[in-house]
């Protein structure tokens, strides 16, 4: 599973005494413990793909900080936040492109909104921007 090598990174991490990749492995681990006991009330269990969930969410709220750090014109947490954002990166699936997308739907007999938006959540979940799947559709 993804959180177990997440946790051992983090044990490396705590090794070499590298602060930054610490603080971003930390934080998953914390959200991933949140929404395994959020799950486990619900009487389900998580795996590879809420911890994908919670990795893309991560990710955004580090752009959108660094951005931020940026915009006042902190480069130097900026940078730190863009290599936190670049060691998880690496745990999420190849992401599809436009034109995989785009063959994927040509396949599909019901070329329907609602229709080819379930296929893709059901099929692809982690693995495509709903919103690239949505802006591929409108283009067709």
């Amino acid at each position: 599973m993804i959180i177990d090598e997440i946790k051992k990174q983090n044990m490396i991490a705590l090794k070499e005494k590298n602060t930054n990749a610490r603080t971003i492995y930390s934080i998953l681990m914390a959200k991933y413990m949140a929404q395994t006991i959020e799950l486990r009330a619900k009487g389900q269990e998580i795996g590879d793909n809420e911890m994908i969930k919670i990795i893309q969410k991560t990710i955004k709220e580090l752009t959108e900080e660094a951005d931020n750090y940026t915009k006042v014109g902190n480069t130097a947490e900026a940078d730190n936040i863009m290599a936190q954002k670049a060691l998880i990166e690496s745990y999420l699936p190849q992401m599809l492109s436009e034109a995989e997308i785009r063959a994927i739907i040509e396949t599909l007999e019901d070329k329907t909104v609602p229709s080819v938006m379930r296929h893709f959540k059901t099929n692809y979940n982690g693995k495509c921007e709903m919103k690239t799947v949505s802006d591929v559709l409108k283009n067709m």
